[in-house]
C-alpha cells in the first residue's frame, strides 16, 4: 500500500483531486456570498452619493455615513432622479446608481458609448447633481463622487482608494481635505477647467473659491495629480448636460 502511496501517480492523482475540492468549495463560498456582497456594494455605493451632497452624520470625529439600516430609505427620499447620460440621449434609470464606471470607461477606450450615471438629489431645498468619477492614483484606483450645482459649483465630495499610502495619499479620504472642495468652482470665464490639487497654492485655507484649486496634502503628490486627473477628465463629459440647464 506504501508504495502505491509512494508513487509519482499518486501524487499527482491526489494534487488534481484536492485543487477540484478546494475549488468547488471556493466557487460555493463565493456562490452563497455574492448575494451578501452585491448588497453591500449597493449600500456603499448609497452611502457615498448621499455623502458627497452632505446627507451624512458627520461629527467632530471625522467621516461618518447614514447607517446601513436606513441608507436605503434615506436614499429614496433624498435622490430624486437617477438619469443615465449616454451620447445626446438622457435617460431615468432607477438602477443608474448600479453602473460600473470602471467597465464603462473601458468601453470608452474601445472607441463605444460610455453611460455615464447622474444623480438629483435635493436637500433644505437645493438641488443637488452628483457624478461618479474615477481615476489612477500612486499604487492603485482612487474614485469618488462629486456633488454639483447646475453651474457646476462644487457642493460637496466624497474620495476613496484601494491602496494609497497611509498617512499620505490615503488622507484623500479625510475631511480636511475634502471639505475643501465645497464652494470650487468647476468652470472659469465659462469654460470648463477642473480643479486643481495644488502645491504651494498660496491659499491653505482655501479662501480663495475661483482659483481652480485646492491645497495639495504634503507628501502625496502623485495621488493630488491623479485627483486632479480624474476631476479633470470625468467631469468634463458631463458639461453638455449641465448647459441644457442654462
Amino acid at each position: 500500500m506504501s508504495k502505491k502511496t509512494d508513487s509519482n501517480v499518486y501524487t499527482i492523482l491526489f494534487a488534481i483531486g484536492m485543487v477540484l475540492v478546494v475549488g468547488a468549495l471556493l466557487a460555493f463560498t463565493a456562490s452563497s456570498l455574492r448575494p451578501l456582497i452585491d448588497a453591500n456594494k449597493r449600500i456603499e455605493k448609497q452611502q457615498n452619493i448621499l455623502y458627497a451632497m452632505g446627507v451624512n452624520e458627520n461629527d467632530e470625529t471625522g467621516v461618518v455615513f447614514v447607517s446601513k439600516d436606513k441608507v436605503a430609505e434615506v436614499f429614496a427620499k433624498n435622490i430624486k432622479k437617477q438619469l443615465v447620460i449616454e451620447g445626446a440621449n438622457t435617460s431615468e434609470d432607477a438602477s443608474a446608481y448600479l453602473i460600473d464606471v470602471k467597465k464603462e470607461q473601458a468601453l470608452a477606450k474601445e472607441g463605444k458609448t460610455r453611460k455615464l450615471p447622474l444623480f438629483i438629489g435635493e436637500k433644505d431645498g437645493k438641488t443637488f447633481y452628483i457624478a461618479p468619477i474615477r481615476g489612477k492614483g500612486l499604487w492603485d484606483a482612487i474614485w469618488g463622487y462629486v456633488a454639483m450645482d447646475k453651474n457646476m459649483v462644487v457642493q460637496g465630495v466624497f474620495f476613496d482608494h484601494k491602496g494609497e499610502t497611509p498617512g499620505l495619499g490615503a488622507n484623500i479620504k479625510q475631511r480636511f481635505f475634502m471639505d475643501d472642495f465645497t464652494g470650487e468652482d468647476l468652470m472659469s470665464n465659462g469654460s470648463f477647467k477642473g480643479i486643481t490639487v495644488a502645491k504651494g497654492n498660496g491659499d491653505p485655507k482655501n479662501e480663495d473659491k475661483t482659483d481652480n484649486e485646492v491645497d495639495a496634502i504634503a507628501g502625496a503628490t502623485i495621488t493630488g495629480d491623479g485627483v486632479s486627473a480624474m476631476i479633470k477628465s470625468e467631469l468634463a463629459l458631463y458639461v453638455p448636460y449641465f448647459k441644457t440647464l442654462k
